[in-house]
């Protein structure tokens, strides 16, 4: 492994070692395992040739979602809300 040094604002050094400590884990431990999670979400490089395409939308629990799975649904609610039938969750009372 390779030794480096890296500068943080106060207050995130502190919340990164409670966390690290909850889990009875070194800083340094909790930083690799954070900057591997993150890499994992980062695109592989491309050549400067290929062209930019929109990135992958991300859903909760950091699972990838394909958008074409979820095209159906945004456009059932879409259509609710032309088509007038969205009701309203809570009436404000005046």
């Amino acid at each position: 492994m390779l030794r480096t040094q890296i500068q943080l604002p106060e207050p995130l050094f502190i919340q990164a070692r409670r966390i690290a400590a909850q889990r009875d884990w070194s800083l340094a431990e909790f930083v690799r395992r954070g900057l591997e999670a993150y890499i994992q979400t980062c695109p592989e490089a491309v050549d400067a040739a290929t062209p930019w395409t929109l990135p992958v939308l991300r859903g909760s629990g950091g699972h990838l979602i394909d958008p074409a799975t979820v095209r159906p649904e945004a456009d059932a609610i879409a259509h609710r809300f032309v088509s007038g039938k969205a009701t309203a969750r809570a009436k404000v009372r005046p």
